[in-house]
């Protein structure tokens, strides 16, 4: 039988097939679009012995159809089946929420301005990566943003719009943390500072710090050393944390598969980012994303410890062959793979006493640190770390609640 953590890692890396009996139009969150190389899929939330895992999980890609696991309703309940030993697995389906199919008072629907990935709403604040406007294109191999800011979300977001929604996912849904995602929008000229993704991302934190309240991210591009005030404008503004995006620790797979990254910064931007913001902030505040499965695992875990060693957590992401991505035909990694590089996860967190999982944020998209203690073996060390989370979490609550309140940046 699997253990949540594994059935999670299952889902992420085969995928689900619909059963004839469900109904997801009227139980489940539509699944509203393919950002990047994730996002793509049906949520579902998994009961776990200590907290619900929430997962994102493959649908529409072709490797999903040959999945071994099959979702099927029974009267109001939902469960996994496991066509491999029969075993069934409760889940729950979240409804949609509402709001989605309402308008801004600008007549956008809700749905294009942004959406819940768990309990966390992302928004693209701005239009698409210029790695995409590049002739041969720039883009990361793996991503779709080019090919859907514009279409299934809107481009040229206001800041009014933006703050409905953040307020209609607050008050309706719970969403305590808003994340704002740019891609790359530099330019080699004089405007260069006038219009790169740091300085489109300040006003939408501010109203959302000053409007709505809660915890707000953003995933940005690292910019010049001369510039690492815009980071200290961001967090006067409101900003609680940020995230780095650097794929791959293997330096042949990064170039190959991000061209645009490795010809603009490199790969030591990102860790030059992430020590001063994590200077800034403090230790778990910041993280490190990478893509695990289209690397070496060994790579995975020596990037793992690397963002680590720089003070920031690492998000891990299950490399997902998005349809329309250059990549979309690659097959996604073996569960057994994963589940060595979150059990690496788990234990350079642990050896580096990173403040993981404090907050009630769940993001569907990826295995949370906290989430992969079950894949290691029981030793007094995780048992002394996961003791000092639980405290950390007790004594955050009064500062979730005062952060919950819109206050002036």
């Amino acid at each position: 039988m699997l253990s949540t953590i594994e059935l999670e890692i299952e889902l992420f890396c085969r995928g689900i097939r619909i059963g004839p009996c469900c109904d997801l139009g009227e139980d489940a969150r539509r699944i509203a679009r393919t950002r990047a190389g994730l996002g793509s899929g049906l949520e579902l939330v998994l009961p776990g012995p200590s907290k619900e895992h929430w997962v994102n999980v493959p649908v529409v890609e072709p490797f999903a159809r040959s999945s071994p696991l099959v979702l099927h309703r029974a009267g109001d309940e939902y469960h996994v089946h496991d066509e491999r030993d029969a075993r069934l697995y409760p889940v729950r389906i979240p409804a949609e929420p509402r709001w989605y199919g309402r308008e801004t008072s600008s007549g956008v629907e809700m749905s294009r301005i942004g959406v819940l990935q768990g309990n966390s709403l992302g928004i693209y604040v701005s239009n698409a990566c210029l790695y995409w406007g590049r002739t041969p294109s720039r883009a990361c191999k793996f991503c779709t943003t080019g090919k859907n800011v514009g279409i299934s979300e809107i481009k040229g977001k206001t800041v009014e719009d933006v703050v409905e929604v953040a307020r209609a996912a607050r008050d309706e849904s719970g969403s305590i943390f808003t994340h704002f995602n740019t891609g790359y929008h530099f330019e080699d000229d004089d405007r260069f500072e006038r219009i790169h993704g740091l300085r489109q991302c300040e006003p939408f934190v501010r109203a959302i710090r000053e409007q709505v309240g809660g915890f707000i991210g953003v995933q940005c591009m690292p910019v010049p050393r001369r510039m690492f005030r815009e980071y200290d404008d961001l967090i006067e503004a409101g900003a609680d944390h940020f995230s780095f995006c650097y794929e791959f620790e293997d330096p042949e797979v990064f170039a190959r598969l991000c061209p645009g990254k490795e010809q603009t910064h490199g790969q030591q931007a990102y860790f030059e980012a992430m020590e001063y913001t994590v200077r800034r902030l403090g230790r778990g505040r910041v993280s490190g994303e990478i893509i695990a499965g289209l690397e070496s695992v060994e790579a995975t875990k020596r990037g793992i410890d690397r963002i680590v060693e720089a003070g920031a957590f690492p998000t891990v992401c299950i490399f997902r062959p998005t349809v329309g991505s250059e990549l979309e035909d690659v097959p996604p990694p073996e569960s057994d793979a994963m589940r060595e590089v979150f059990a690496h996860l788990w234990t350079a967190c642990r050896d580096a006493g990173l403040p993981v999982g404090i907050l009630p944020i769940e993001v569907s998209l990826v295995v949370q640190p906290e989430e992969a203690r079950a894949l290691t073996a029981p030793s007094l060390s995780s048992s002394l770390y996961g003791w000092k989370l639980d405290a950390l979490r007790q004594i955050a609550r009064p500062y979730i609640s005062w952060k919950r309140r819109p206050r002036a940046a």
